[in-house]
């Protein structure tokens, strides 16, 4: 095991956002996806939000078990407004909803369920056997006919022996950052999560996303634990039938073990151009 970041090849810009205040953040180009250099992989704003979910009104003894976000139309690299309320708030749960713009337009949406925590003698139940062990250091990976100087860049992968990208899922791949989501700010396991959870599918590619439009339209991210460390585990497959959509399915692991689960819908169409 290295616990070292292996160096990528040239220069990354220090975060994925720098914060210009008053919600307003301006996204840095490690926040491209691998379809376009103008718009942002669902990852950083995902995180970008739960961390503006998270900070907002935070009560002792919650924490936030689930978040869902819906993605209206592609995120452009650009500079995003962040707003989050409290829709409902009792005694031990908490419902938040949140919204990011750019230019005015609504971009992306998301709510999250903030639980009060669990006993300390609550059992530790965890159906699936663990996660393989992180693999050794490996080079950079790429995925064809997509743009790699953005998010795939800004995160180290590893995969098990052989697989990558463009290895026919189901798939496995620890991730971590590179990078901080916000400059001069840390990351929490939360942030963390979301950062990655969005990659779940590309992790299980089973479907043909060159010669049809292959796209997920939202990401649930459930946490029946906080992650620990940076290194977080994928462990993806998809689920597609005739005439129906896809799901892509992600165990998500950290070095502790099992500690959530990722769940995207998949729009399964002709290549007529972005949905």
């Amino acid at each position: 095991m290295n616990p070292e970041p292996v160096p990528f090849p040239g220069a990354l810009p220090p975060a994925f956002y720098h914060e210009l205040g008053e919600g307003r953040y301006e996204s840095t180009p490690a926040t491209a996806g691998p379809w376009s250099p103008k718009s942002q992989h669902a990852g950083p704003p995902s995180a970008l939000i739960g961390r503006a979910l998270e900070r907002h009104d935070p009560r002792p003894g919650l924490r936030i078990a689930r978040v869902t976000v819906e993605l209206l139309r592609p995120v452009p690299v650009t500079d995003l407004r962040v707003e989050v309320r409290t829709v409902r708030s009792g005694g031990s749960v908490e419902i938040l909803e949140g919204e990011i713009t750019a230019d005015g337009v609504p971009v992306l949406l998301a709510r999250a369920w903030r639980l009060v925590a669990s006993p300390g003698d609550t059992p530790v139940l965890r159906p699936l056997p663990p996660a393989p062990a992180l693999p050794g250091a490996q080079p950079p990976h790429t995925m064809a006919g997509a743009h790699l100087d953005g998010y795939i860049a800004a995160m180290e992968w590893r995969f098990e022996d052989g697989a990558g990208f463009d290895t026919l899922g189901p798939g496995t791949a620890w991730a971590r950052q590179r990078i901080p989501l916000v400059a001069g700010s840390p990351d929490s396991p939360l942030t963390r999560a979301l950062t990655v959870a969005d990659s779940s599918w590309a992790v299980g590619f089973e479907l043909d996303h060159h010669g049809n439009l292959v796209i997920n339209t939202d990401v649930t991210l459930a946490l029946h634990r906080d992650p620990v460390g940076e290194w977080l585990c994928l462990r993806s497959h998809t689920a597609a039938s005739p005439n129906g959509s896809g799901l892509a399915l992600g165990q998500l692991d950290d070095s502790a073990g099992s500690c959530g689960q990722v769940l995207q819908t998949l729009l399964v169409t002709e290549r007529r151009g972005r949905p």
